[in-house]
């Protein structure tokens, strides 16, 4: 878990190119009231509609949201959709100069019906499809293969997506695969169901779920064994430094080429929407491997971005700050049964608590704070700042925050630790982790009505003050007991 922090807090703005197939994903939300008097159908009352990217460009925008330098390159229509799809992509600052129009063809669209039942529990009711799946023509594809050998020598690493809508031809996959090898670039690719897979060789690696390999190496993939043997197949016969079998819930499955072979696994999720958990594995397993990651690092992270993604209804994005609360706060999903490890939530989940609380008319404190040793002073002065407010959050250093303030030997309690024990507290409501230097992220996050530090601070030193009394609420500065220090506590317990 720590190492993954410090991992996405490493990974910088790698220049990624994805190269695949554009659409157009629109969504159509509404009631499911009753059955239709024409047919025997459930009638949608519709009231929003909205467009997002998909495919390749699906990919492009999870990699923007997680911090990339992102462009694309790919094809759509001279068509309304098609416009559509470019001013999304450079309106999100994504280089779309790569993104050409063809006369010939339609811009691919995936349009969904979601339908909620009694105006909640939105589920996914059909799906429409307008595209054409025939290879672009050879002037297209000359057009494009000259875009990508620039694109590619501005590239840290190039991302194929491939859905067969007719962009990825054996020809111009090749080409890009011979550019980036030739500069030292690597190549993944996330290939299409069934066909030759030839046209993937010489890749540095790629992501074919359970079906999609099985069906390449002609495997039924059931146990661990068959998906280490199915990648190393892959691994082996096109060229690869690395196979990679993605398994859904069970996690993914690599066959380097230096040896290694391993299963890793993922977390049970509760699974809302499993729409674009492979791009999202794509586009984080591209970002790390470009950032200088190992592939089973990569692979670990991809697995945490992916989990969130099936948690999401349709194809959403991800950022660095919910993979980075996730991975802080999954040591208490395993204690959920330990007393206080209910309070211990992600910052994602503690907004939805403080929504509830405040929709019954309950102010929020908040403080802050690295809790190594707790002592009596800590005790009373989370008691004071209880009493400000009707509720109290406590934003929690993480372990690699607290070495950045304290120094290499600190803290002497791991952050479980920690977070159990303030949890085990009365006076605390709630605690949430945070792996930056300072809570500002956090505070504009919960918007406290009162925000709490000790009174050896005046309150222009105070992260958020300003924030915080912008829109109304105020700062508290508390008494702190005399005589009790974390750091004279331990410079005793060493003495004795």
């Amino acid at each position: 878990m720590t190492d993954l922090v410090s991992l996405v807090s490493r990974l910088g703005e790698p220049r990624v190119l994805v190269l695949g197939d554009v659409m157009l994903d629109r969504y159509v939300w509404g009631n499911a009231e009753r059955i239709s008097q024409e047919a025997p159908v459930i009638l949608l009352r519709a009231d929003t509609r909205e467009e997002r990217l998909g495919g390749a460009s699906s990919v492009a925008t999870m990699l923007q949201a997680l911090g990339a330098r992102t462009s694309v390159a790919g094809i759509v229509g001279t068509d309304a959709d098609g416009f559509r799809a470019r001013h999304i992509l450079t309106g999100l600052g994504i280089d779309a100069e790569g993104v050409l129009a063809d006369a010939d063809r339609p811009t691919t669209v995936k349009e969904r019906y979601i339908g909620r039942a009694q105006a909640r529990h939105p589920q996914q009711m059909i799906r429409v499809d307008y595209e054409d799946r025939s290879p672009v023509s050879a002037a297209v594809e000359q057009r494009l293969a000259e875009v990508l050998e620039a694109k590619v020598r501005e590239a840290d690493i190039v991302l194929v997506s491939d859905y067969d809508k007719g962009v990825c031809t054996p020809a111009l996959l090749q080409a890009t695969i011979r550019a980036a090898r030739t500069r030292g670039v690597r190549v993944i690719a996330d290939p299409t169901r069934g066909g030759d897979y030839a046209k993937y060789r010489g890749c540095s690696s790629m992501t074919p779920n359970r079906l999609e390999a099985g069906l390449a190496t002609n495997r039924t993939i059931h146990t661990h064994a068959d998906a280490l043997a199915s990648a190393a197949q892959l691994r082996d016969t096109l060229d690869l430094e690395a196979g990679i079998v993605t398994l859904d819930k069970d996690g993914m499955a690599l066959a380097h080429g230096d040896g290694r072979s391993a299963i890793f696994p993922t977390r049970p999720r509760a699974v809302y929407d499993i729409t674009g958990a492979g791009d999202m594995v794509m586009a984080t397993l591209g970002l790390a491997l470009a950032a200088g990651a190992d592939y089973a690092d990569a692979i670990r992270l991809a697995n945490v971005a992916g989990g969130l993604e099936v948690e999401k209804i349709g194809v959403a994005t991800v950022s660095r700050e919910e993979i980075v609360a996730d991975l802080l706060h999954a040591p208490f999903r395993a204690a959920e049964r330990v007393p206080g490890a209910v309070k211990v939530l992600s910052l994602p989940q503690l907004r939805g608590e403080l929504d509830a609380r405040r929709a019954k008319g309950q102010t929020v404190a908040f403080t802050n704070g690295c809790f190594d040793v707790l002592h009596a002073g800590h005790v009373q002065y989370l008691a004071e700042a209880r009493r400000q407010a009707d509720c109290l959050v406590v934003g929690l250093n993480s372990d690699e925050s607290v070495r950045g303030l304290k120094g290499p030997t600190r803290p002497l309690n791991p952050v479980e630790a920690r977070a159990l024990v303030l949890a085990g507290l009365q006076d605390v409501d709630f605690v949430t982790i945070f792996a930056e230097a300072t809570p500002a992220n956090v505070i504009e996050a919960v918007r406290p009505d009162v925000l709490v530090k000790g009174a050896d601070y005046s309150k222009e030193q105070v992260v958020g003050a300003a924030l915080v009394e912008s829109y109304g609420g105020r700062v508290h500065l508390a008494d702190l007991r005399a005589g009790f220090s974390t750091t004279n506590l331990i410079e005793r317990m060493k003495a004795a």
